[in-house]
């Protein structure tokens, strides 16, 4: 960044471009619309590109002046936030946790991952769910203290990302009553004579899954696929197809789903990350959802 950089230019070029106009921008902002022009063409000559055209009666932003507010959109969400930020830092006793779920994660995983900081007496815990890339985006923009995620952050110059890996577990395949014996019988190569339900491409463990089932010779008869994985859970608790899930929260999907574990997905895991912005991380809470990574093993339950 240049040393003659000022983002008290780059905030009235901000709002300039929300007003429209710099007659407007100058009212907003009570002052000569002199004075506003001048600060938006020295912003203009810091940066060595046009910014902002007249269009009509008004002014429109230039390929530049789109650039530039969508960075400048995010410096002053972020510092209009800033006040009740530290307010609520100053008068509240306790820790908080900001944290990003990538959506492709199982949810009842999620819940299993954080075990180890639900304790933490006067725990503040906020939970963002997105897309793993816009998670990773807030992260990056320190409004995430962690992400968690079914895969690693891919290598990137700009984001300094550091992925901690927390562990896998094994997946098994699981049906309503209405559709488990035609789908215990003779496994695992009835699942291709009845209908499956299996997570979009978005999620890590999908490719391990067509794998299996190409290995196996499987030529399935897809139903549904889905993003959300509670959506799939629930559409396969409501017999549309057979579909997997982690061992790691069998217990919890048997009795919320009323469903039945068929078979293990033989050698296929899903992984799990939790994704920081610090090689060495400093939250005390993070750093308690580090242990060596391992593989996670869930209750032990009767051979079917």
């Amino acid at each position: 960044m240049s040393l003659s950089f000022n983002y008290r230019h780059l905030y009235y070029f901000w709002v300039v471009a929300k007003e429209g106009g710099m007659a407007r921008a100058a009212a907003r902002l009570g002052m000569a619309v002199q004075t506003v022009s001048t600060q938006v063409r020295e912003l203009e000559r810091s940066l060595g590109h046009v910014l902002l055209k007249p269009a009509g009666r008004g002014l429109v932003l230039t390929e530049a002046g789109l650039a530039a507010m969508r960075q400048a959109d995010q410096i002053f969400q972020l510092g209009e936030q800033l006040p009740a930020e530290v307010r609520d830092a100053a008068t509240t006793h306790g820790v908080r946790l900001a944290v990003g779920i990538a959506d492709a994660l199982p949810k009842l995983v999620v819940r299993r991952l954080l075990q180890p900081v639900i304790q933490e007496p006067h725990l503040r815990l906020v939970c963002h769910v997105d897309e793993f890339e816009d998670m990773l985006a807030d992260l990056a923009l320190h409004r995430l203290d962690v992400v968690l995620a079914d895969r690693a952050a891919p290598p990137n110059a700009n984001l300094k990302l550091y992925s901690h890996a927390l562990g896998a577990c094994g997946l098994s395949w699981y049906a309503a009553p209405s559709l488990y014996a035609s789908a215990r019988r003779g496994f695992p190569q009835s699942l291709a004579r009845v209908p499956l339900l299996l997570p979009t491409s978005h999620a890590a463990v999908r490719g391990r899954i067509d794998h299996w089932l190409e290995q196996a010779g499987i030529r399935p008869t897809v139903a549904g696929e889905f993003e959300d994985s509670a959506l799939l859970k629930t559409f396969g608790a409501s017999g549309m197809g057979v579909f997997p899930a982690v061992d790691l929260v069998h217990d919890d999907l048997v009795q919320r789903y009323d469903v039945k574990r068929i078979g293990a997905c033989e050698g296929v895991e899903e992984h799990f990350f939790a994704i920081g912005t610090e090689k060495k991380v400093l939250h005390p809470l993070v750093q308690r959802l580090l242990p060596a990574p391992k593989t996670l093993r869930p209750p032990a339950r009767q051979p079917v």
